[in-house]
């Protein structure tokens, strides 16, 4: 499986992302350079990290001793909680650790209503993509009240919202409201933390389809129109979850795992979520 499989959408903006990215959370810095040379080498165009995460820098490392043409790579990060109000300063931090002239998509990590930051931080962001620093703009765990109220307010609507997204928590309600904003969905814990992949039904379209149950969750994820980010940092896991592009699901397929959803949030809520990430 190459990178030339890996289907891309097209955001509102025009801006092409690929549809399955290499997710960085969790993955410790010392450890960050190698998984994602790992990731690169399997296939992966499209990386995801983000301040918190405090891996920026070993990303950048992957990618400048990768040797790939900037312009084949997707490169995603994104704005912790506590900078808010100094989005752009914290951005040129961002850019820095990455070591990159610009990056393809940054978005505001969470909302934090209680700060009454957001829309502040947008405007930064707003300045940022017509500097030309960053391709694309977008929002992560947006909840519709927040899209509404950052929608009205804006001059360049965000074009991506990455929101917790698994079989059995499809938050349908809030990914329709982010696609009739024009934004695409895009899925952190696209696996539901491996906690999905022991459900019944996925293991049994697994069996009928020949892959494993990871591949049949992902496949079911970008036959949604979703984007996903799964995370490993095991080798043979990357390239699993890679050749998930090549299964097809039959509606049927498509049909059981959305009968799945049971509005099991893993992470924290981001209607009261109101940590600085620092």
């Amino acid at each position: 499986m190459t990178h030339e499989h890996v289907p891309g959408m097209d955001l509102d903006n025009g801006v092409r992302i690929p549809q399955l990215g290499y997710g960085v959370f969790q993955i410790p810095p010392e450890s960050t350079q190698e998984a994602v040379e790992g990731a690169l080498e399997a296939g992966y165009r499209h990386i995801d990290t983000a301040a918190a995460y405090q891996n920026e820098a070993a990303v950048g490392a992957a990618v400048a001793a990768s040797g790939i043409a900037r312009e084949d790579l997707f490169i995603t990060t994104k704005l912790r909680n506590g900078d808010q109000g100094r989005a752009r300063a914290a951005f040129e931090e961002s850019r820095a650790a990455l070591g990159l002239d610009r990056v393809d998509l940054y978005l505001i990590h969470w909302p934090v209503p209680s700060q009454g930051l957001f829309l502040q931080a947008w405007r930064d962001l707003e300045q940022i993509y017509s500097d030309g620093l960053a391709r694309a703009i977008g929002v992560s765990n947006f909840l519709p009240e927040h899209l509404d109220e950052l929608i009205h307010a804006a001059a360049v609507p965000p074009v991506v919202n990455q929101i917790e997204l698994h079989p059995t928590f499809q938050q349908r309600a809030l990914a329709d409201a982010s696609r009739r904003h024009g934004m695409a969905v895009e899925a952190y814990s696209p696996l539901g933390q491996s906690e999905d992949l022991e459900n019944s039904a996925v293991i049994e379209i697994s069996l009928r389809h020949g892959a494993t149950p990871a591949q049949v969750v992902l496949a079911w994820q970008l036959a949604s129109g979703n984007i996903a980010i799964p995370k490993t940092a095991t080798p043979a896991r990357m390239r699993e979850n890679l050749a998930s592009v090549s299964v097809e699901l039959t509606p049927r397929d498509m049909e059981q795992i959305n009968e799945l959803d049971a509005g099991r949030r893993l992470g924290a809520d981001p209607a009261t979520a109101s940590f600085s990430q620092y």
